[in-house]
């Protein structure tokens, strides 16, 4: 089984263990929506786009499992490291670069290193395009008006291909 499978797998294994339905079908949407983005976005950059995967699906699952967003980049990646220590699926190199990722994902308004960019730009895309209605985040609004204009897309695009 590829890591990814296998990653996906562990990830279903704990959302399933989530009982608010509704509340699962959340997890599930993003963490999966922002995974495709993630892996978009690496592949455009020339980065791994298979690590950006990975972190993506890891990114919010600390909040998911606990039902707190309480410092939950920092928690997430801890979390992130043991999951990927107990799994086996990556070298120390990689599991430092996913965890970095997760661990500044909730810092929009800073720039870090390649990697935890292509997660930040990924969590923006999913909370910004996968509902239209919502208004944008402030500490967000940035970050997506300079995804757009990397994407070729302009608001009048966005809203009428969604």
């Amino acid at each position: 089984m590829g890591r990814l499978k296998e990653l996906r797998a562990y990830v279903n294994a704990e959302l399933n263990k989530m009982e608010d339905e509704d509340k699962r079908n959340s997890a599930i949407v993003h963490l999966y929506g922002v995974s495709l983005a993630a892996t978009m976005i690496a592949k455009k950059r020339g980065l791994d786009w298979e690590l950006a995967s990975m972190a993506a699906m890891l990114h919010d699952l600390h909040a998911y499992k606990s039902g707190s967003y309480d410092d939950h980049a920092h928690k997430g990646a801890d979390l992130a490291r043991e999951i990927l220590g107990v799994l086996n699926l990556t070298n120390k190199e990689e599991t430092e670069i996913i965890c970095s990722a997760i661990y500044h994902h909730d810092d929009k308004l800073v720039t870090d290193g390649p990697m935890d960019e292509v997660l930040k730009d990924a969590d923006v895309i999913h909370h910004c395009m996968n509902d239209l209605s919502k208004t944008i985040k402030e500490k967000e609004q940035a970050r997506f008006d300079k995804l757009c204009r990397e994407f070729g897309m302009c608001m009048d695009q966005v809203n009428t291909v969604l």
